[in-house]
């Protein structure tokens, strides 16, 4: 009774030290993910606390089970629309791009600790791939707001590139204990079967979890557990049936994320701090895994590897597979930097041990030395990076809060809160005379803690909660009513998308007679400023997008299902 007790205070000392690490974390700049692995080092057999873990069947679990929650929260928050611009390049990226990596890391590791090419090989697809907990967590825990192309490709490439490093681990793995005859047809089989049945139970799975979700009358507070058994009902069946769980839950993820689904602000909300909790926990329990001692044999080599990875590997792999989409070398020069490794190559260090292959321990030791590298150079200067290659866009939302109206014929409606400050553009203005969207309401305003009767009646002064009813496209224009700018001078609206907007439809003859410049080369004079963005950006244009015409600088602003409905203007002094 008494070792029990014991247990339950350590465990809840250990998630609240964790979370509150997180704030240590926001004032270092470093990565959550890092703090995670290191208290989970402190407590470890080398620590001060000198716990002794090495069940790697157990880390092998849980490691399992937090990716599983990790992907599917990642998949219900990737937003479909996010697929019109970065499909394409993500999965050539998540699957050519781990090859290309994994080539190029596994040559150098093979000569760095003279390995025979094949363990050359596998160390090198077990760093290959991108970790989906590492980018999700740093790009969203670092108040970024990037280009949506950017954003999507390093989220979806990292959601989707475990099968294949999965897939390359696995046939190395059977390789160096089988040595098969029929290499060639037997890496076929084993591809075709990790990404086909991972695919098609993934979508299957989310269409019917959506479905059954929809179906079903529940307490509100069991429809975010139905969501994640439902998730894990779908990663498991397709491991057990030799696919991949990873795919198949990040796919089950999106399809759900993306439908009309009961209770869906709960099933997110949950999910969210779920993952967390997934993340702190994988993280704590790798570290404590690891013996920090072992990994002093290592480092000079892991090192040289860790660096060929970050500026040679994942460059080249990221300049070949982005070739044909055209993305600006800014991007891919980011893209190629936030290349993270996280849990990933850490759980698939853990095969070799599994499977008792010969020098397992070499392959976990320098994947988790080559993970802490990576959190430590490329995560510490992910904010910096894309600050440094102007790649952050405003942030779409001001909105202190958003709530989705959770009604059993589903609604887009939502409900939206402002706090009024002493800044906010509509301070002591009458809430009758504000302009407000086609689709947005006022529900209540509270003030000093009462709702006043009458709002429309009231002027709005310091401290006033809003409470408005609005589609969610028209939040955007409600935030530059009642939010101040905010953040880094260089993201203030006006000076981002120029002191003119423009309509997407305005024709580029119109354009350039009202404002003195030429028509650009290739460009015809009929088209639109949206028809000659999309064009210049292969139909791939997000907003924060920039063309220069002669002295004038030209940004997409707004776009609405695939157009560009709105276009900043600002004039630049001649170069």
């Amino acid at each position: 009774m008494e070792l029990t007790n014991q247990l339950i205070f350590f465990g809840a000392a250990l998630l609240l030290v964790s979370i509150l690490a997180s704030i240590l974390s926001d004032r270092l700049g470093a990565p959550m993910l890092l703090l995670f692995l290191a208290i989970g080092m402190v407590l470890g057999e080398e620590g001060i606390f000198g716990i002794a873990f090495d069940d790697i069947q157990a880390a092998h679990l849980i490691g399992s089970l937090a990716l599983a929650v990790i992907l599917f929260d990642g998949g219900l928050r990737t937003h479909a629309s996010t697929f019109r611009v970065a499909l394409k390049p993500a999965v050539t990226l998540a699957t050519l791009g781990v090859v290309i990596t994994a080539a190029i890391t596994g040559g150098v590791l093979a000569w760095a600790f003279e390995l025979d090419w094949k363990q050359g090989l596998l160390l090198g697809a077990i760093v290959g791939s991108t970790d989906a907990a590492a980018v999700f967590g740093l790009l969203h825990s670092r108040g970024l707001e990037l280009k949506q192309r950017v954003a999507a490709t390093l989220e979806i490439e990292s959601g989707s590139n475990d099968p294949m490093a999965i897939f390359l681990t696995i046939m190395l793995v059977e390789i160096l204990i089988q040595e098969p005859d029929l290499l060639a047809a037997a890496a076929a089989l084993e591809f075709a079967q990790q990404l086909g049945i991972g695919a098609v139970l993934g979508v299957a799975g989310g269409w019917v979890l959506t479905r059954l979700i929809n179906a079903v009358n529940l307490t509100p507070g069991l429809y975010p557990l139905l969501a994640l058994g439902g998730g894990l009902a779908v990663f498991g069946s397709a491991a057990v049936l030799g696919g991949s769980g990873f795919l198949a839950v990040y796919l089950a993820g999106l399809i759900i994320g993306n439908r009309r689904l009961q209770a869906s602000q709960n099933i997110r909300r949950f999910h969210d701090g779920f993952a967390w909790l997934a993340q702190i926990t994988m993280f704590v329990v790798l570290g404590l895994l690891v013996t920090p001692s072992e990994l002093v044999p290592v480092a000079l080599q892991g090192l040289l590897a860790a660096s060929v990875l970050i500026l040679v590997a994942r460059p080249i792999a990221v300049v070949t597979c982005l070739a044909p989409f055209r993305f600006p070398w800014r991007e891919q020069l980011f893209i190629a930097w936030v290349g993270l490794r996280g849990a990933v190559p850490i759980i698939l260090g853990l095969f070799p041990l599994l499977a008792g292959i010969e020098q397992a321990e070499l392959f976990f030791n320098v994947a988790f030395f080559i993970v802490l590298v990576s959190l430590v150079v490329q995560g510490w200067t992910i904010a910096p990076a894309a600050r440094l290659l102007n790649l952050e866009v405003p942030p779409d939302s001001g909105a202190a809060q958003r709530q989705e109206i959770d009604v059993p014929h589903q609604t887009d409606y939502e409900f939206v809160v402002y706090r009024i400050t002493d800044t906010a553009p509509a301070l002591y203005k009458p809430v009758e005379q504000l302009t407000l969207p086609e689709s947005a309401q006022v529900v209540a305003l509270f003030r000093s803690g009462d709702a006043l009767s009458k709002p429309h009646r009231e002027v709005l002064r310091p401290g006033d909660y809003l409470y408005l009813l609005a589609l969610p496209r028209d939040v955007a224009l409600l935030d530059r009513l009642f939010v101040a700018p905010s953040g880094p001078a260089y993201l203030e609206e006006q000076r981002f998308f120029g002191e003119f907007t423009l309509d997407g439809a305005a024709r580029l003859s119109d354009v350039a007679m009202a404002y003195g410049v030429s028509i650009p080369s290739g460009a015809r004079p009929e088209q639109s400023l949206s028809d000659y963005l999309l064009w210049i950006f292969n139909n791939r244009a997000v907003v924060g997008d920039r063309v220069r015409i002669d002295n004038l600088q030209f940004t997409v602003r707004e776009m609405e299902a695939g157009r560009i409905t709105k276009v900043g203007m600002r004039v630049r002094r001649p170069e």
